[in-house]
């Protein structure tokens, strides 16, 4: 019986496990922090063996496969003693797709792609097909596998993911943009992290497709010194394309094999030119795969958004509360601020990952009125922008920053949170941030 290690015993850690018990491997799940009491009665359930607080290199080190965790780094010690061992070393998502025969509709990207999913994933569903969207969000793709294997995947994957796939190849891969994003795990060289993004292409045969955005350029000088074997179905809001998603006159055409399908965006349900981009996306993946233009646009004309991205809170006396707390990087803050149409007050602060602020400056010159770091270390922050509003205020907690927003702010104000960093100096993760967020604006 071949022994199968996973390292984590989070969402994809466990939905791994269980998906490896059906499969026949004998597993072992190790996690160095506390496991979940609701992961462990799973574990409990199908007698898989585990331990926590703590690796035990003896038992880890004798496996004939190993699942880690996304966030467990390439370079920890043990990964490198597995690797040098000759042990591969894989992600969740290369796990779950050797068992399915499933098609598979991958997102990546640095800004968009939980968007992106959720609207492909919306579209295949109005389309009455068997599918669900899992990756990077909701339950994970190898407990869907083993307990409810669908038709259609809509798999949302991060560079950390793609970092440990071997034959991994999706039908319809979607690269929305590349911008600099988790340096700190590619040794602060952005040609690493770009060469992680691009592996959602790389075992993609002619048969399969790559949409991407061909605005952006740090992806078409890639593909143009590193072509990938995929049909290329490029978008564009600012070019007319022979083939592929073009934006002119309100409306999105969409030509694949000679076909086009022409859509308004005026009824779009999410606005702003980023999110055109990620209906297009979404459009062109659906059209592929056959589903009709009036389950397209009705899709897009009914879908709501996603929490945490540019998300209305509430208005209190003529202020409008917004919760970006899923913009972990400078790429989706600029969306975010581009996006208000008037005076802001900016919540901002976190982990930085490497983060070059420079894009912001214009922005917050024309927009910002007033700025609020929420971190362990805003020196930065401080640094960067203390000379370009009259007011910036360093905090260490949201319902301190929320408290602080409210008395900043005028009638038709906007209080925006948009952090451009991790939240795991002070918050369990984005959502644990976001969640906070609408509470304090809720409390106030």
């Amino acid at each position: 019986m071949k022994r199968l290690v996973i390292l984590g015993g989070g969402e994809s850690g466990i939905g791994t496990a269980i998906l490896g018990k059906k499969q026949g491997f004998d597993v072992f799940v190790s996690d160095f922090g506390k496991i979940k009491p609701k992961y462990l009665d799973v574990l409990k359930d199908y007698e898989i063996e585990w331990e926590d607080g703590g690796h035990t290199e003896a038992e880890i080190l004798h496996a004939d496969l190993v699942m880690k965790s996304p966030g467990i780094p390439d370079k920890a010690p043990l990964i490198k003693k597995l690797v040098e061992a000759g042990v591969s070393v894989i992600s969740e998502i290369e796990f779950a797709a050797r068992y399915t025969k499933a098609k598979l509709v991958g997102i990546t990207g640095s800004n968009g792609k939980t968007t992106t999913t959720m609207l492909v994933a919306h579209i295949l569903k109005q389309a009455g097909l068997k599918s669900v969207a899992a990756g990077n969000i909701g339950d994970s793709f190898a407990k869907w596998v083993a307990l409810d294997d669908q038709d259609y995947y809509v798999l949302e994957i991060s560079s950390f993911q793609l970092d440990g796939i071997e034959t991994f190849a999706p039908h319809i891969a979607i690269l929305t943009n590349i911008t600099p994003d988790h340096l700190d795990r590619y040794e602060y060289n952005f040609e690493n992290y770009i060469r992680s993004k691009f592996r959602i292409a790389e075992n993609q045969t002619e048969e399969d497709y790559l949409i991407y955005d061909l605005d952006d350029p740090v992806i078409t000088a890639w593909l143009d010194k590193h072509p990938v074997r995929s049909q290329l179905m490029p978008f564009s809001i600012s070019k007319k394309l022979k083939k592929g998603a073009y934006y002119a006159q309100e409306e999105i055409n969409i030509i694949t094999d000679d076909t086009m399908m022409t859509m308004s965006t005026k009824n779009l349900a999410i606005k702003g030119a980023h999110n055109t981009k990620n209906a297009m996306a979404a459009s062109t993946a659906s059209k592929l795969l056959s589903i009709r233009k009036t389950t397209i646009r009705e899709s897009l004309e009914g879908f709501q958004g996603v929490e945490h991205r540019l998300e209305q809170v509430l208005k209190i006396n003529n202020v409008s509360y917004i919760n970006d707390s899923k913009a972990t990087n400078v790429n989706a803050t600029f969306y975010a601020l581009d996006s208000m149409n008037a005076p802001t007050v900016w919540i901002v602060g976190g982990v930085d990952k490497g983060n070059d602020y420079k894009d912001l400056f214009p922005l917050v010159n024309e927009k910002v009125k007033a700025i609020i770091c929420l971190g362990v270390d805003n020196a930065k922050l401080m640094h960067h922008f203390a000379g370009m509003v009259e007011t910036i205020i360093e905090t260490q907690s949201m319902s301190e920053a929320v408290k602080i927003a409210y008395k900043l702010t005028g009638k038709g104000d906007n209080v925006l949170l948009s952090p451009a960093c991790a939240s795991f100096d002070l918050f369990e993760n984005y959502e644990d941030r976001g969640r906070q967020f609408k509470e304090a604006v809720r409390s106030l």
